[in-house]
């Protein structure tokens, strides 16, 4: 009887291997990490149109409000931790929740964040910002360039892109709730040098287009020096 019995050990032992497998990375899908590929230019040169980035959902404490001593034990015990000032987050757009985006933290809650002549003061004192870049001549962005001193409330923060001149963020459309925040950009796993205009192609033929162009175009488009850095 062994011998008929044997084939089926090894079935099932493939299948549970595998069905551990696809549970294991729809866990890591769902609480762990998240991939997300870099559409515009806003947060260049920190990140370049098609990176594909690695983020770590993980990363942020959860608010636990209520049970303070349950966040600190979990602060001790995994690898978690606020939110800081300088940290690349992926959130979910405030106007339109169902779209992510991606910016730097400036200020966190109770800051007082204003802009004069380009220049981020938080708090009164002026912030060192070594990755960011303007293109563009001064004044020629005057609602840009400048913003008046808010403070940022409880619970959201102001985030910015690095491209300064080329950025939608905190300065036209608020504060991000902070409960939107997916979590924390870590690595550039990949990168391809995309066009510019490939997020504005949607339909699937332009998407199989896509794909096909990276499959032929593989070795001389990627980035290869970009792949596995850690953001910063």
């Amino acid at each position: 009887m062994t011998p008929v019995e044997a084939p089926k050990g090894v079935v099932r032992d493939y299948f549970e291997t595998i069905v551990t497998c696809v549970i294991f990375v729809l866990f890591a899908r769902t609480f762990v990490f998240q991939q997300s590929k870099i559409p515009t230019g806003s947060m260049i040169p920190t990140l370049l149109i098609g990176d594909y980035i690695m983020v770590n959902k993980f990363a942020y404490a959860p608010r636990l409000d209520r049970a303070p001593l349950v966040s600190r034990i979990e602060k001790s015990l995994l690898p978690i931790r606020d939110l800081r000032r300088g940290d690349i987050v992926v959130f979910k757009y405030p106007e339109e929740p169902e779209k992510d985006y991606i910016k730097r933290v400036i200020g966190l809650p109770g800051d007082v964040v204003e802009i004069r002549d380009r220049q981020v003061y938080i708090n009164g004192a002026p912030v060192e910002e070594g990755y960011k870049v303007h293109r563009n001549p001064p004044g020629l962005n005057v609602e840009q360039d400048n913003y008046e001193a808010r403070r940022v409330p409880e619970g959201h923060l102001f985030c910015m892109g690095d491209n300064r001149d080329n950025s939608r963020d905190s300065r036209a459309w608020g504060f991000v709730p902070r409960d939107f925040i997916k979590g924390r950009a870590f690595m550039i796993w990949w990168s391809y040098d995309e066009d510019r205009d490939a997020w504005q192609k949607t339909s699937i033929l332009d998407k199989a287009r896509g794909i096909w162009a990276k499959i032929t175009h593989l070795f001389t488009k990627s980035r290869w020096e970009r792949s596995f850095r850690i953001i910063r």
